[in-house]
This record gives structure tokens, sequence and C-alpha cells, in this order.
């Protein structure tokens, strides 16, 4: 009786891995494109050429242009394409596990300048094509309401392990993080005025705890 060749077992782990590298790899491609020649003259058509991919891939995978530059903010922010939520991730986490305010605002300084670096590039992408692009400007202002929520989470925390400074209310201490944190300031101290990252997260744990502590 002839042998029978046994099947390969199917491994989904490796089709997953090829798959997200495949995400990614589209990803990188759209950020060179749009910080090139501009989100508005960049086809997905030209993406998916760039990336080595078919257009249809392209669209399956984002659906929309927009999609895209939703999903590559989001990548940026998180570090990656896992499906975690920013907050459960590990700097996060590590911020709210500290033992007190003054050392949960040095590590959350420390983990936004880290956001902040990967995302700057994508910002500024999205603050362009906000401006031609009316879907963008209101993922943009999405966005921007997301972020202070989780502003708001952070202050939760801190205000966990004490008070905050002359009974300040948990929104005034949030929109406070969200405008000193947010990626307008980081903009105009590492891009404009030169500051290394070391000095722009010891500028911010330091604004942070004289105003909030």
């Amino acid at each position: 009786m002839p042998r029978v060749k046994a099947k390969r077992p199917y491994t989904s782990t490796l089709r997953q891995q090829q798959a997200s590298q495949t995400r990614l790899r589209i990803l990188d491609t759209a950020q060179r494109l749009f910080t090139e020649r501009g989100y508005a003259a960049t086809t997905m058509e030209a993406i998916a050429s760039e990336a080595g991919v078919a257009t249809d891939t392209v669209y399956a995978t984002f659906r929309t242009k927009a999609g895209l530059l939703h999903k590559l903010l989001d990548v940026r922010v998180g570090g990656d394409d896992s499906p975690v939520a920013l907050l459960d991730r590990a700097g996060p986490q590590e911020v709210r596990a500290e033992s007190t305010q003054k050392r949960q605002i040095a590590r959350f300084a420390a983990d936004v300048a880290e956001i902040q670096e990967r995302a700057a590039p994508v910002d500024e992408i999205m603050r362009g094509a906000a401006a031609v692009d009316p879907e963008i400007a209101a993922l943009r202002s999405r966005m921007h309401e997301f972020r202070y929520e989780n502003m708001r989470r952070f202050v939760s925390w801190l205000a966990a392990k004490g008070s905050l400074r002359g009974g300040m209310t948990a929104g005034d201490a949030a929109a406070i993080v969200w405008t000193l944190a947010g990626p307008e300031v980081h903009g105009l101290l590492r891009r404009d005025r030169g500051w290394s990252q070391e000095r722009y997260v010891a500028w911010l744990a330091d604004t942070l705890s004289r105003t909030l502590l």
C-alpha cells in the first residue's frame, strides 16, 4: 500500500506574522509618500506599487486612504500594530503602578516623549491633510478628544495617590496635561527650538509637577 504523504500543519501564526509584515510595509510606504508628495497627491495605487502589493490588498486592509492614515497614527502611537488599547500597554501601566505622584509624572513624561517622537511625523501629515480633507479634519478632532480622555485617566491615577494642587478639579488638570504634553508644544520645543528629547522630558516632568501637585 503506497505511503500517503502527511499534510503540513496549517500554521496560522505564520500567516498572521506575514499579514502583519505586509501591513507595516504598506504603512511605512504610505508615510514616506505622504511626506514626500503630500497626502492629497498620494494615491492608494501609488502606495500599493511602492509597497510591492496589489492595490486590492491595500483597499482590503485599510478600506480608504483616510483609514490608512488613521491606522498609521495608531501604530506610531502604540509602537506596533497589535490590537492593544494604548492605556493597557506597558508604558501607561507602569505609570499607573508607580508609588508616588512625582514618580508617576516622571514616568508619564518619559513615555509621552517616546510616543511623540514616533507620532510627530504622522501628526504633521494629518495636520496638513486636515486643511484639505474634511474627513481627516473630523478624524483629527476625534483623536484630540480621545487624547483628552486618556489624560483624564492619567489624572485619575495621580488623584488615587494624593490630592491635586489647590483643590484643582480633574477636568482642569486633564486640560493642563492635554495642553503641555500635546504634539503642538512638543513640536515647538523639539523641532523649532531644537531641544533634545532628554531636555523635553525633564521640562515636562518638572512643569507638570509644579502645576499639578
